[in-house]
């Protein structure tokens, strides 16, 4: 009865599995350059992302499916903080569209739950486009300086630590 729901749900967790690859991604190599707020930003967009991922199961093993836990693309080797941040943008933007659509045809089909659940995270993904957004401004407005702040205070924070045992 719910096949159209199932299937648009697993849509989901796979496009919801390839964003938390990526973000993790991006969170490793924020990490790696001292960039400890887009890397904080960037771990955290991706626990959100497998909290969906576990909501969309949820549903469909409720609807009597089976979860396809597959990503629906491949991690992309991005390593500049511009293009992470604009990428991050694009994909919360699409997932925002999608789940608008999903939802609607959830809603057509008599599946007022999963129409829920697609509305919910249209609210979820564009607070993350926001935060990308938002980031994107801040790379923009103070340009080279913003990621040199956060490695510069990633220095700070560890000369004020004490020194680890055995040194």
């Amino acid at each position: 009865m719910h096949e159209n729901s199932i299937k648009l749900l697993n849509q989901a967790v796979s496009d919801e599995i390839a964003a938390l690859h990526q973000y993790m991604y991006f969170h490793f190599h924020c990490d790696d350059q001292g960039y400890d707020l887009l890397a904080g930003l960037f771990k955290q967009t991706a626990i959100k992302e497998m909290l969906h991922v576990e909501r969309l199961a949820e549903r469909i093993l409720f609807l009597g499916g089976d979860v396809v836990m597959v990503s629906s693309c491949p991690v992309s080797p991005v390593q500049d903080v511009n293009e992470m941040l604009t990428m991050a943008r694009q994909m919360e933007l699409d997932s925002a569209r999608s789940y608008n659509l999903w939802a609607n045809e959830c809603g057509a089909n008599a599946d007022s739950v999963s129409k829920k659940i697609f509305e919910d995270l249209v609210v979820d993904e564009e607070g993350h486009y926001d935060a990308f957004d938002i980031e994107m401004g801040n790379m923009k407005k103070f340009g080279a300086n913003y990621l040199a702040l956060q490695s510069i205070e990633r220095s700070k924070t560890r000369a004020q630590m004490p020194p680890s045992a055995g040194e």
